[in-house]
């Protein structure tokens, strides 16, 4: 039991965009890696829905998207690289409905065992992906744990709990 336990590294799951609660999310996941071991893979889902309402762009325009995926993914791997060299990261890029192609990921690398979100601090409720994993119960739920970070954490107050 102890070798199945030392060979088995976690993945860290964390959904990319430019908003700040993917930073979060990433300041927790690359410090659990740091400590813990494991790999963070960082996922990011273009939406495909625009393709279709404009005949004739709509190669341009997955191009143009998947460059800019490209783009932020690196510079979220430069971010977990500022946290510890070493850190362990695989990248993802998906097209199409975005709580869909969570799943999808989650069911195809069993690998992924924590999904990291972390919660607006608006007032508008705590985010999409949240409020779609976050209650879901009985076969509804995700196979994996799911750590949603309060929108309200500073980076420091993260790090103290990872």
């Amino acid at each position: 039991m102890a070798d199945i336990l030392n060979e088995y590294k976690r993945k860290f799951l964390v959904v990319i965009d430019e908003g700040k609660e993917a930073d979060r999310a990433i300041t927790f996941a690359a410090h659990r890696v740091k400590r813990t071991g494991g790999t963070v893979v960082l996922l990011s889902v273009i939406d495909n829905q625009d393709f279709t309402q404009f005949l004739g762009v709509e190669e341009v325009m997955r191009a143009e998207a998947r460059e800019e995926a490209e783009r932020l993914l690196d510079a979220k791997r430069a971010r977990i690289d500022q946290i510890g060299a070493g850190i362990r990261t695989e990248t993802v890029i998906r097209e199409g409905d975005l709580v869909n192609e969570i799943e999808n990921l989650i069911r195809q690398d069993p690998g992924i065992a924590i999904l990291v979100l972390a919660a607006s601090s608006g007032k508008d409720g705590p985010g999409p992906l949240v409020s779609a994993f976050a209650s879901r119960a009985g076969q509804l739920a995700l196979p994996v744990i799911v750590t949603i970070i309060p929108g309200a954490m500073t980076d420091e107050q993260i790090v103290a709990v990872t």
